[in-house]
């Protein structure tokens, strides 16, 4: 069976930029993070392909969010949406892991000041920089992910993370034995809620006595890279009676993951197809398709068109993975289950709670 992502990606764009994830407008700013210790200025960055100062003008950009462009997940697939786009057309870009919290500004302004045309970045924590940033180079381009900057300049890009959370917890129900299911988040904000309500209400909806237990890694950016307090939080939901546990925590949920295939229980991967880190140990990946959120911006380079747009199951922007990997896991009736489910969602026949919304999940 050849690997199979249900749908491709045609994103739809909005011309009302309203509160969806993380919305900025002008001079406005999110709620306070925590004040970082200043850091040195960001190493250059590497490029995608030889010969390419991070200085040097023109291409596109990519800036990572803490985690790392090899984290298997979110990062990952915005590198491989890249490294499609440089294959295609021979030509090279200018790519930076962050390493702190004090890099971003200085990462967004480095490289509109080398001439880097359109600048994308991974991640809602940009959202504030980027609303200060953008005005102050009206011609170049911006693209972010999981946020929404109302600036002139700007494309912002979230997913209806909640819908394809929604198939995955029907699987997940569906696949238990023990009555029990697990979540593990990274950060604990309200993106990464969002993914567990719509995780709880599609196992519900495939049982409604299934028992949903859910944690979340932290409340600093480093929730996204602690892969040993991710695998200390697997060992307790699994104590407490969990079979399947989904893994929404950057590169957290490698330890996530790891432990669950130890532990002879399934795990659910996240944003990217995650199947193939242990075979016929993960039951399936939440499709989140960033990778072509990057592709289609560095395709469209300078030219390219800005305002929020929005991706879900209906956009083909979100789905489950189903592959050699998990072949075996999936049953007929699991996948016709989900695929129905699917249909619904898009039709507006089920409509799935957006946490974000309202702060609030009704099956919590």
């Amino acid at each position: 069976m050849k690997n199979v992502l249900l749908g491709t990606v045609a994103f739809l764009a909005v011309a009302a930029v309203g509160g969806y994830v993380l919305v900025l407008k002008p001079g406005a700013s999110s709620a306070p993070q925590p004040t970082p210790a200043a850091e040195p200025a960001p190493a250059a960055a590497t490029p995608a392909a030889p010969a390419a100062d991070a200085t040097a003008a023109a291409g596109p950009a990519l800036i990572f969010d803490l985690g790392g462009k090899f984290d298997k997940s979110f990062n990952e697939a915005a590198f491989n949406g890249a490294q499609k786009w440089a294959a295609e057309t021979g030509a090279t870009f200018k790519e930076l892991e962050m390493q702190s919290e004090a890099q971003r500004e200085q990462a967004l302004r480095r490289f509109a000041e080398a001439g880097a045309n359109p600048i994308a970045m991974t991640g809602f924590a940009f959202g504030d920089v980027l609303n200060t940033v953008a005005p102050d180079y009206p011609n170049t381009k911006f693209v972010i992910v999981d946020a929404v900057v109302d600036q002139p300049n700007v494309r912002s890009v979230v997913f209806q993370e909640e819908q394809g959370s929604y198939l995955v917890g029907m699987m997940a129900a569906m696949a238990s034995k023990t009555g029990t299911v697990g979540f593990v988040g990274g950060m604990d904000i309200p993106l990464i809620r969002k993914f567990e309500c719509g995780y709880a209400q599609g196992a519900k909806a495939a049982k409604p006595d299934i028992k949903v237990v859910y944690n979340m890694t932290g409340t600093t950016p480093a929730a996204w890279n602690d892969p040993v307090k991710g695998s200390e939080l697997t060992k307790a939901q699994i104590a407490q009676g969990a079979d399947v546990v989904f893994a929404a925590a950057g590169s957290t949920g490698l330890g996530i993951l790891q432990t669950a295939a130890d532990e002879n229980i399934l795990g659910i991967g996240v944003d990217s197809n995650q199947n193939f880190l242990h075979p016929g140990k993960i039951l399936t990946s939440m499709i989140k398709r960033v990778d072509v959120t990057i592709y289609d911006a560095f395709k469209e380079g300078a030219d390219m068109k800005t305002g929020k747009v929005i991706a879900g199951l209906k956009d083909d922007g979100i789905g489950y993975a189903l592959d050699d990997n998990n072949a075996k896991l999936v049953t007929p009736e699991m996948k016709a289950a989900v695929d129905a489910a699917a249909e619904k969602i898009k039709s507006g026949e089920i409509q799935v709670h957006d946490y974000m919304t309202d702060n609030t999940c009704p099956v919590n």
